[in-house]
């Protein structure tokens, strides 16, 4: 008979595998690459004390694309975990996919703001997933993280490039809770954010996020557009089940006839799919305003 140890060790390996298996499928198109003659953007780093949320700290990266004209407003796109999107060897690779995507005309010229979750504190944390701040900022459902945008961070940027006041030519983006944030700051502010691009959000019961499916259902609609993108091998814990929350928030999305997409597949609660169907997905997004 087999021992508790073997039988242990065999069904962690087999886990593993099919873990690898899944994650596997998914790989980078020729827009995730970088290529010669396509002009490269310029990303910097800053770093933010916030007032709206006291105490915290944090660093934010700014990307301006080759093509900005500072006598033409330039679009906006805001992303939440801004670390794991800004970083080119990472899951997203969104400077390498805006530099394909603007060249080849497939997207507006637009300014990318990637900013860190808030940390309580003079020092800047280690790893920004773990920022103290984090969930109050994230999973919150109010509208104090669109002001700290609006009020804050967006104004600062604005001081040295000229960025467009139509909503319809601003977007919000976030992974996990950094998804649900995105989608948030939309809901409370759809007069200033028009579109909404969500990886594996956190629409579960982390601080009543679970609670969106039936407010979707039950609120006048608003003028957003959604992306969501989640795995069925997602979450599930005492929060919730993330692959069923977004399947309920597509649910409650079409309802209500949001123009909205739900891209789904196997993965796991990381980028390694929504990584691989960006560039896509912001076609998507921005279809709208490149078909006009």
């Amino acid at each position: 008979m087999k021992s508790i140890k073997t039988v242990f060790a065999f069904l962690l390996l087999m886990t593993l595998k099919l873990s690898f298996g899944q994650e596997s499928e998914y790989s980078f198109s020729e827009d995730s690459k970088r290529h010669d003659g396509v002009p490269k953007g310029m990303a910097t780093k800053h770093v933010w004390k916030s007032t709206i949320f006291d105490g915290t700290i944090r660093e934010y990266y700014l990307y301006v694309p080759v093509q900005y004209n500072p006598n033409e407003a330039a679009a906006l796109m805001v992303f939440q975990d801004g670390h794991a999107y800004v970083n080119e060897e990472g899951d997203f690779r969104v400077p390498v996919v805006f530099d394909n995507l603007i060249h080849n005309k497939e997207l507006p010229i637009t300014i990318g703001l990637f900013i860190n979750p808030g940390h309580k504190g003079s020092e800047l944390p280690e790893n920004p997933f773990r920022a103290s701040n984090r969930s109050i900022e994230y999973d919150s459902l109010n509208d104090a993280y669109a002001q700290f945008l609006i009020e804050e961070l967006i104004p600062e940027i604005s001081k040295t490039y000229n960025i467009t006041n139509n909503p319809q030519m601003r977007a919000i983006c976030g992974l996990s809770s950094g998804g649900i944030c995105a989608f948030t700051a939309a809901w409370e502010r759809p007069d200033y954010f028009s579109k909404v691009m969500s990886h594996y959000g956190s629409f579960t019961n982390i601080r009543g996020g679970h609670n969106y499916e039936a407010m979707i259902r039950k609120t006048p609609k608003k003028n957003i557009k959604v992306y969501l993108q989640d795995g069925s091998n997602d979450l599930n814990n005492e929060h919730g089940n993330w692959w069923l929350a977004n399947q309920q928030m597509a649910s409650s999305l079409e309802y209500k006839s949001y123009d909205y997409t739900f891209v789904t597949g196997t993965g796991a609660h990381n980028g390694k799919h929504g990584g691989s169907v960006l560039p896509d997905a912001l076609k998507w997004l921005w279809s709208d305003v490149m078909n006009e």
